[in-house]
């Protein structure tokens, strides 16, 4: 009878960890799987590919971006942490509110980056690039004003 509690709280636990697994439902892709959409606004020319999650929500998100050769993506920041990771291409990165290559920091294929909430940042791609960006929805850009700092 002592080992009742225990049997019992290891039949929540698995029970508990049954019903998480699930909840969730299996994301997996491949490259041709991909569901690409062209942007329109101020992301016109770029493509984006949701692996999971809704960007434009509240809550976990990863997606991919698929920009052209030379595209800028102007000085923004972000509510929530951004994890950033180059999957073809290559980023020249900076911070701050304007763009100065002479500045960036450049990150080829396999470099990652995390940046925090709050800091203004830009890119400049080198060769069509593919980025892998997660973090908390939303995961809108939102921009700098001229002369906010």
């Amino acid at each position: 009878m002592k080992f009742l509690p225990l049997i019992l709280f290891g039949a929540v636990v698995t029970a508990g960890g049954a019903m998480a697994a699930m909840s969730a439902s299996l994301a997996m892709f491949t490259p041709s799987s991909l569901h690409w959409v062209a942007q329109t606004g101020p992301g016109k020319g770029t493509w984006n590919a949701v692996m999971v999650g809704d960007p434009a929500k509240s809550g976990n998100a990863i997606m991919r971006v698929k920009e052209p050769d030379g595209y800028v993506n102007t000085p923004h920041y972000h509510a929530h942490d951004e994890y950033i990771t180059v999957i073809q291409g290559a980023l020249l990165f900076g911070t701050g509110d304007t763009v100065d290559k002479s500045k960036a920091k450049l990150l080829p294929t396999g470099s990652f980056v995390m940046v925090p909430a709050g800091v203004h940042h830009w890119s400049v791609t080198q060769g069509v690039t593919i980025e892998q960006v997660g973090g908390q929805g939303p995961l809108n850009n939102i921009p700098i004003k001229k002369g906010a700092m």
